[in-house]
């Protein structure tokens, strides 16, 4: 039961951190314009950018702690989370101060802002690492909640901080002040609160008592983390090649567009996410005990989950990306500009949501040489025709590389996470776990395109038309996969007549 009530916590957070966000966008938009929004998609760059300086240690955290909760005592994981929370904090710092010092230079020689003076943005610049660092300390504690699977907790205190963090954000630009600054520090005081919060819930887990610094724990999980590190140098090199060089190229408001794309097409990850959260500590716990056909059911049947609803979704933003973005924004222009790359970043970020479930698998065995192997490769591969096709094509080339590199992804990151693991699923999971769900839900998206709504009728009944295809598509993918109907007619047993809580999902 809890496998179906934290997958239930945490899809719900994510729908409401998709409304939320999708909400606000354009009351920033009203009030900052493009260019101002383009600031936040640069905030959003660097902070993902900041995630080298990790190292790894929240995922090593998170697993430790999940194998300290199944040996019956989280308390263990105590001394290794104090030791890695000193040098959490001491980074907060420095990137604090590293963002204040460079703040002129990017500011100079980065950003390319019309309808801004040069002041302006050297503050917001620097806010930009006052937030960064405010928000940073909260991953860690995310982490030990995850690995303790207490997603309930976490998704609330992330329910809670999004809410405050969007819709506080409205109230100051309407009330207080329409700036970037004033934005900015909310988002600092909003960032550090819940940094906070969560460190308390993650210190409930683990039971706070007196710890000392302790080298000898950094030491044993150095190897996994430092395998992690490389793996995040080399997906965020990955996922930010893009982003990183458009924002040198284009100017702040054509940036800000590609943006509020790359936004609307990462409302996917808030389905992948939960998912990500749920499978990373129940696939470690399934190779702790050993378990195998346990591991390879529950790996293939949440990646055809993962994919009944990942894929429809990107369905539905490939075949009404305008209608879609106008019912959002009410800018028939600003639908017009992301009308063309929406669909294909939303191809993009589908593929690559499903590669959690594989990534999900690697870190269950401790394995980091593998996906680091995998994003060397790619790396290798995309970043040169990134580069080529983002300088030739400009917001085009940025969203045709993301579709590019993650059609690589999936074929690549299959086949070698099967040569190790789950030997001899690789096929079998690409063409039933995936080929299937993305084969229903294509052919369903070509009705709706083939068939649309009668002429004359609104953008929101279109949407509305949209939105329900995508729904069949799920029921479709369901209904025709015996394991997924099985586990849905039991939480539904579960949920409508209150079944023992004892039963699994």
């Amino acid at each position: 039961m809890r496998i179906g009530r934290n997958l239930a916590a945490g899809l719900g957070s994510s729908v409401w951190t998709a409304l939320v966000g999708l909400i606000a966008v354009p009351f920033y938009v009203r009030y900052l314009g493009v260019e101002g929004y383009g600031l936040i998609g640069f905030l959003a760059t660097v902070q993902v950018i900041a995630q080298l300086l990790d190292l790894g240690m929240a995922a090593a955290v998170n697993r430790e702690v999940a194998r300290a909760t199944v040996s019956g005592d989280p308390r263990e994981a105590g001394p290794l989370l104090h030791s890695v929370a000193v040098i959490y904090w001491g980074i907060a710092c420095m990137i604090g101060v590293a963002m204040m010092l460079l703040s002129p230079l990017l500011a100079r020689q980065w950003l390319r802002a019309d309808g801004m003076d040069l002041t302006g943005l050297v503050v917001a610049v620097m806010l930009m690492g006052l937030v960064i660092a405010c928000r940073w300390p909260a991953q860690l504690y995310q982490g030990v909640l995850m690995g303790a699977q207490r997603i309930v907790m976490s998704s609330a205190l992330s329910a809670a901080w999004i809410s405050l963090a969007s819709g506080g954000a409205v109230l100051v630009l309407a009330f207080v002040s329409p700036s970037i600054e004033a934005f900015l520090v909310w988002q600092a005081v909003v960032g550090l609160a819940y940094a906070l919060a969560v460190r308390a819930a993650g210190w409930s887990v683990v039971g706070r008592r007196p710890v000392r610094f302790d080298r000898g724990q950094l030491e044993r999980i150095w190897r996994f983390s430092a395998g992690l590190a490389g793996i995040s140098i080399t997906g965020v090199a990955l996922s930010q090649i893009d982003k990183v060089v458009l924002s040198k190229m284009l100017t702040l408001s054509d940036y800000g567009h590609y943006m509020l794309a790359v936004l609307v097409a990462g409302t996917l990850y808030l389905i992948s996410a939960p998912f990500s959260n749920v499978m990373y500590p129940r696939l470690s716990t399934l190779v702790h005990s050993g378990d195998t056909n346990g591991l390879a059911e529950t790996y293939r049947v949440s990646t055809r989950l993962l994919c009944a609803l990942v894929f429809p979704a990107a369905m539905f933003l490939c075949v009404y990306p305008g209608e879609i973005v106008q019912a959002w924004t009410g800018n028939p222009e600003l639908a017009l500009t992301m009308k063309l790359i929406l669909p294909i970043l939303a191809i993009g970020t589908a593929l690559h949501a499903v590669m959690y479930a594989p990534y999900a698998l690697q870190l269950a065995y401790g394995m980091t040489r593998l996906p680091l192997t995998i994003n060397t490769v790619l790396l290798l591969t995309a970043a040169p025709l990134t580069i080529v096709l983002v300088y030739k094509y400009g917001a085009l080339g940025g969203a045709l590389s993301w579709a590019s590199l993650h059609v690589l992804y999936l074929a690549v990151g299959t086949w070698l996470t099967h040569r190790h693991l789950l030997k001899g699923l690789g096929l079998k999971w690409l063409i039933f776990d995936v080929g299937f769900p993305l084969g229903v839900s294509a052919g369903v998206g070509l009705l709706a395109f083939l068939l649309p709504v009668g002429g004359g009728v609104g953008v929101y009944a279109q949407v509305a038309w949209g939105a329900a295809c995508a729904t069949l598509a799920s029921v479709l993918i369901i209904a025709a996969s015996p394991g997924l109907r099985a586990a849905a007619l039991r939480l539904v047993r579960e949920w409508v007549y209150k079944a023992p809580q004892g039963r699994p999902t």
